[in-house]
């Protein structure tokens, strides 16, 4: 279990003297950018970057224009780090949601307040594993990216207009977003379109025809769904749906 057992909040600081914590501390800097200093080592960091700090780690924090930040400690976060180290939050600014929401959590005196502060701190043990696990994609191909899962089954969501919207090269990014995450913006709008479409016939068991899933799923046109089900598949919409309805509550369902 993650306790978070302090959460707090930096206005406007320009320094915070030389401590160490019993247990771990995160930092997130929400606004200006500085240094932490350890014994022989230093970090430096600006907006957007969350600080992981173990236990017993003397450290000091220091900026020039100064810096804010939400910090929280908590203990026995299940985390694979040694040494401090430093993550950025992604474009959705999850992160720094979780750091909020524990901050507010914490200084509200509810009855659920050590459920939830437990719950905000496995979730933000997760983000940071995940984010040091992944390979890192450039910020540009990070919005792309979470534009289209965002808009994907929305069958009025133009990827050209939103792409050519960007201060970017079209070409550019295409090529950008293939190099990094191994397809095109359109592939993966496509492909995610169908992810979605084979899980919706999994479970929708005959209640919706093809044309209303299509729709559900980012598709204007049925044919055109059905075309590329068929490709990616090897089978029809419809095939698919009839073969998950054959399929009993015991049995293990198996997604194409």
């Amino acid at each position: 279990m993650n306790n978070i057992i302090y959460a707090g909040k930096h206005p406007l600081t320009f320094s915070v003297s030389r401590h160490a914590h019993t247990g771990w501390e995160f930092i997130y800097c929400t606004e200006g950018q500085g240094a932490f200093v350890f014994d022989d080592f230093t970090l430096n960091y600006e907006a957007g970057d969350i600080a992981i700090i173990p236990p017993f780690m003397p450290h000091s924090n220091a900026s020039t224009d100064g810096f804010c930040n939400i910090h929280i400690n908590m203990l026995n976060p299940k985390l694979n780090i040694k040494t401090p180290a430093l993550i950025h939050d992604d474009v959705n600014k999850f992160i720094l949601n979780a750091f909020s929401a524990s901050f507010f959590h914490f200084n509200k005196d509810t009855r659920q307040r050590t459920a939830l502060l437990s719950s905000y701190g496995d979730i933000i043990s997760c983000y940071i594993v995940s984010n040091r696990e992944e390979t890192l994609h450039s910020e540009i191909v990070e919005e792309i990216e979470s534009e289209i899962i965002r808009s994907y089954n929305d069958c009025n969501f133009e990827l050209d207009k939103y792409l050519h919207s960007l201060p970017f090269n079209y070409d550019y990014l295409r090529k950008l977003f293939r190099k990094e995450i191994g397809i095109t913006p359109h592939q993966y709008l496509r492909d995610k379109r169908l992810q979605t479409a084979a899980e919706t016939l999994s479970i929708d068991r005959g209640r919706s025809n093809i044309h209303e899933i299509a729709r559900l799923c980012g598709f204007r046109e049925a044919l055109y769904f059905s075309r590329m089900f068929r490709k990616k598949y090897g089978i029809s919409p419809r095939t698919y749906q009839t073969r998950q309805q054959e399929i009993t509550p015991n049995e293990t369902k198996i997604i194409l």
